[in-house]
């Protein structure tokens, strides 16, 4: 049985990379794609490495039938996604790719992202979409939150520690680096090309940036109590992919005792060899998680290294990995996707 698929927002970088995946899907076709500005455009004008398949025609989502379509992908900006979502019908299956329901808490999101929730029956009802954590959870949800890509690279690597209790949970530190299409395709003055190229800056400094939302609400749900990590993310001028380097007091051996049962059958997700390090040019474009922990030269601390493809396994491939689970279809459908290399 093939699944009708409607994706919100096709003219965006993670609408664009959901139609990449499931264009290999063998159990999916796209039957609706929504654009805004862009309605009435074909996709090979709007995204031309596209051209080769044969998509629907952008339009508004009001031109959408939704009846026809069994599941739908909502790649929007944040606080448009929860006006779009709470007006769809009550029995459509969605993945919402925007933060407006990751936060289980109204008055947390209203905090973090300075704008009231308007759709708080449907925030009741949503999963969390850190797939290897909420898988069954996710299977039976009708809406499923994909979280932030940063917030997922900080989590594969510290869920399995907090939870079995390896780590400091009052020291620890992250330290990430993204590139720059995390920030969306919109034109942004700080993303041109002479002020981003031939350099790096730090962004979000002092727990400003919202994806410590996540972090305070996963790891503190864990713990079982408040926990608070540091949290400085860096802007690389390169396009994909994501890096954190987290330092904690525990033992790196156990540290990655703990990797390898944790992740021991999840697909996605390789733990490196003791002392190794990955880096974002093995994940590229794949929904790939690479894993790896090192003794520091300090006794009792360690350095853990974790790499994602923020549009991929941080976003569009996580979407899809949820997508597979909601429909009853195999998990890894659609993303079997090697790495693209060099």
């Amino acid at each position: 049985m093939t699944h009708n698929i409607a994706i919100l927002g096709a003219s965006g970088y993670t609408g664009a990379e959901l139609i990449r995946l499931i264009a290999t899907h063998p159990d999916m076709s796209i039957a609706a794609l929504s654009a805004d500005r862009k309605a009435g455009m074909e996709m090979a004008d709007v995204f031309p490495h596209l051209r080769h398949l044969a998509l629907p025609k952008l339009v508004k989502i009001d031109e959408i039938d939704f009846a026809q379509i069994d599941l739908c992908f909502c790649a929007l900006p944040h606080k448009t996604s929860q006006d779009v979502i709470s007006k769809l019908p009550k029995t459509l299956k969605i993945v919402d790719l925007s933060a407006d329901f990751r936060l289980r808490d109204a008055a947390e999101y209203e905090a973090w992202y300075g704008n009231p929730h308007t759709a708080l029956e449907q925030q009741a009802e949503a999963v969390y979409g850190l797939t290897e954590f909420y898988r069954d959870d996710i299977k039976s949800a009708r809406l499923v939150a994909g979280t932030g890509c940063n917030a997922a690279t900080g989590q594969y690597a510290l869920r399995p520690l907090i939870e079995k209790k390896l780590i400091d949970l009052d020291e620890i530190i992250i330290d990430l680096k993204t590139g720059v299409s995390g920030a969306g395709r919109s034109l942004k003055e700080n993303l041109l090309h002479a002020e981003l190229s031939e350099g790096a800056h730090p962004y979000g400094i002092g727990g400003t940036h919202r994806h410590l939302a996540e972090f305070d609400q996963e790891f503190s749900a864990i713990a079982g109590r408040p926990v608070k990590v540091q949290f400085t993310p860096h802007l690389l001028p390169a396009n994909r992919g994501i890096v954190a380097t987290i330092y904690v007091k525990g033992d790196a051996q156990a540290i990655h005792e703990a990797f390898a049962a944790t992740y021991v059958d999840e697909p996605f997700v390789e733990v490196l060899p003791l002392g190794q390090a990955p880096s974002t040019r093995h994940i590229r474009g794949s929904n790939f998680v690479h894993l790896g922990v090192t003794g520091d030269r300090i006794e009792g601390r360690s350095i853990i290294v974790c790499a994602l493809d923020n549009l991929t396994k941080g976003s569009s491939g996580q979407a899809l990995q949820n997508a597979n689970l909601m429909l009853g279809l195999e998990e890894t459908a659609g993303l079997m996707l090697a790495p693209v290399f060099p």
